[in-house]
């Protein structure tokens, strides 16, 4: 039997994800859309002098997928760089294509189900893409 799309830890981590906020005050913001979900994430940080990511907050408008992944971000994002952030990004990528079986943070092979499913990989990627243009919008 297959594995189902929709885990149960997939879910418990986009139920998590309402515990998301907007920053007040943020040094960069960025919102971005996946075309082929609808699927949108606004991410605000605040980043240090060396560019270190110092808070993480924003909103997500997407299917439990974005959401999960959303969830891990906000988890794992702190002290990172763009450069960090867009290696984790790559990584999940080769993860989800297949090209390669290990997930950039252990959390995200929770998407395991999800890599045959290659409609469903821009909305996991999405938080990653939105945190990367607020990083660098805050420089």
């Amino acid at each position: 039997m297959a594995e189902p799309l929709y885990t149960r830890d997939i879910l418990r981590l986009a139920a998590e994800s309402a515990m998301l906020a907007r920053l007040t005050e943020a040094d960069g913001t960025a919102e971005r859309r996946s075309p082929v979900c609808g699927s949108r994430m606004v991410a605000d940080v605040t980043i240090d002098g060396e560019g270190r990511l110092v808070s993480f907050g924003g909103a997500v408008h997407a299917c439990a997928m974005g959401q999960a992944s959303a969830t891990l971000m906000m988890r794992h994002v702190a002290g990172s760089t763009a450069s960090d952030v867009k290696a984790a990004r790559d990584g999940l990528m080769a993860y989800l294509d297949g090209v390669s079986d290990h997930a950039p943070w252990p959390e995200l092979s929770v998407f395991a189900p999800v890599r045959s499913k290659p409609a469903r990989h821009a909305a996991i990627l999405l938080p990653f893409d939105a945190t990367i243009a607020a990083i660098e919008a805050a420089r």
